[in-house]
């Protein structure tokens, strides 16, 4: 069952990304922390890039038989590594359209929809109502990410 946080969570909680970042320039969007390490700008395209991985994830699990999803990850995911490429308001519109075709998936399905599952490397068994709060939770990280960035 969807509960009333996690609804609003999905409908709000990417828009602090605009807020957060609309003063910084190039130079510290595309600065790395320490060698490695993403950027800014490295973090919103993670985020942009693993919507649909999501969104592919939950029509998987909509087929039911319960399918085994292997770990994402991105640095060598061709859609990350374009992502890359893209400027911050081609991002920011591909993080927008993207939330509002989940937005519409995760709230349109029913119950029994909620109820159908996916196995995640580490934590298990999960519903599509549990992988929807994991996303949730995911995406928070990395805005936690970038802010701290962004104010470092």
């Amino acid at each position: 069952m969807l509960y009333s946080a996690l609804v609003c969570r999905l409908k709000t909680q990417h828009l602090a990304l605009a807020e957060i970042v609309k003063h910084i320039d190039d130079k510290c969007l595309n600065k790395e922390p320490e060698p490695g390490k993403w950027s800014i700008k490295d973090n919103i395209a993670h985020l942009a890039s693993y919507q649909p991985v999501f969104i592919g994830r939950v029509h998987q699990m909509l087929k039911g038989g319960t399918p085994a999803f292997g770990a994402y990850r991105a640095d060598n995911e061709p859609d990350f590594l374009h992502a890359r490429e893209l400027s911050l308001t081609e991002l920011m519109s591909k993080i927008n359209g993207n939330r509002r075709q989940i937005l519409e998936l995760i709230t349109n399905l029913t119950h029994d929809d909620l109820l159908l599952q996916g196995t995640h490397p580490k934590f298990g068994t999960l519903t599509i109502t549990e992988w929807t709060e994991f996303f949730l939770l995911h995406e928070a990280h990395h805005l936690f990410t970038i802010f701290r960035l962004a104010k470092g």
